[in-house]
């Protein structure tokens, strides 16, 4: 009987090998299929007018430019807010006891959310702008990018306080970016 199960056994190996060469090997073919069998919608060819759009929306600095103005209605809306809850807005520390007026009240938040707004839009821009440019030159859209433009942004901030608050800024932004990529992949 063991001379009968080793023919069997060889031609049912043989037989599993043609059909994995046809499957896997040379023989295969690719299948074209519609665009409709594989779930996707076929989309029409782009117009010239179109990808230039798409690469004026994909560049650097249209990117950094996007950063600098969301950067600048978020870091405003923060700062009215934080100026809003500071109980120290329109005090005056030569009278202590006055109360201060609306219109010092609202002078001063306008001030604290500019102030703010001009802060997130350089931060923002700086942020962004790095990042799609270290992007562009390593070729790879992952975490790395986010963490080297964090330490470019927070050293070239730090750094106008000296050496050693650049090294932390580049640190600090760095963490926080990894942070946030992290999270948010």
């Amino acid at each position: 009987t063991a001379s009968f199960v080793t023919p069997l056994f060889e031609a049912s190996t043989l037989q599993y090998s043609l059909i994995l060469d046809h499957l896997v090997g040379e023989k295969r073919r690719p299948r074209e299929l519609p665009a409709g069998v594989t779930g996707g919608l076929p989309s029409p060819q782009k117009s010239d007018e179109q990808k230039m759009i798409e690469r004026g929306m994909e560049s650097c600095a249209f990117k950094a430019a996007l950063a600098c103005v969301g950067g600048f209605v978020l870091g405003g809306a923060f700062g009215i807010f934080t100026a809003g809850i500071d109980t120290n807005v329109g005090f005056d520390p030569k009278d202590p006891l006055r109360t201060p007026t609306a219109k010092e009240v609202l002078r001063d938040m306008g001030q604290r959310g500019m102030s703010y707004a001009k802060n997130f839009a350089i931060v923002g821009a700086m942020f962004s702008c790095t990042e799609c440019l270290i992007e562009s030159y390593r070729g790879k859209s992952d975490w790395k990018n986010a963490v080297l433009s964090g330490c470019v942004t927070g050293g070239a901030i730090g750094f106008r306080a000296g050496l050693k608050a650049g090294v932390i800024g580049c640190g600090g932004f760095a963490a926080f970016s990894a942070a946030i990529e992290y999270y948010l992949r």
